[in-house]
């Protein structure tokens, strides 16, 4: 069996689910090879800065394209709290966030804030800039979170 994490594999094997309707696109020639299309599309988002998910729902393989993977709904999938959604989400206006902001926008003490700004860089969502201290802020990580949401088996 294939799963949704294989996909993401550059050399995945190729499972057709249905060999009868695979053939069919391969002789009229809308598909190249069995087995190029996930490949080929995870190395065009790259190129363009896309965010790729695959996601089975309803017994069927999704691609979900999206330019800016830091919304509310892809943040909840990652398993945030409320706190770590706001702070994103104020990260991603302001371009960065300190210690003592995620304190005033999060309502919150500096202990649970250095925790979670922690939390946030161990997840790839956040890079910290400058050492420890007050000179210490965190942006965006480049192009997305490492940790995607939880993958579903195919």
């Amino acid at each position: 069996a294939l799963s949704i994490g294989d996909l993401y594999k550059e050399n995945h094997k190729s499972i057709p689910r249905n060999r009868v309707i695979a053939q069919i696109f391969y002789d009229a020639e809308l598909i190249e090879k069995y087995g190029s299309g996930t490949t080929r599309m995870l190395e065009l988002c790259k190129k363009r800065e896309i965010f790729l998910e695959f996601r089975e729902i309803s017994g069927g393989l999704s691609a979900i394209f999206r330019k800016d993977i830091y919304t509310e709904e892809y943040l909840r999938d990652m398993g945030m709290n409320e706190r770590q959604i706001k702070a994103v989400l104020y990260a991603k206006e302001s371009k960065r966030i300190t210690n003592k902001e995620y304190q005033q926008v999060c309502n919150t003490s500096e202990r649970t804030a250095s925790r979670e700004l922690s939390e946030l860089v161990k997840k790839s969502v956040f890079r910290q800039i400058g050492i420890t201290g007050k000179g210490t802020a965190y942006i965006l990580a480049a192009k997305g979170a490492k940790k995607a949401p939880k993958r579903r088996q195919m």
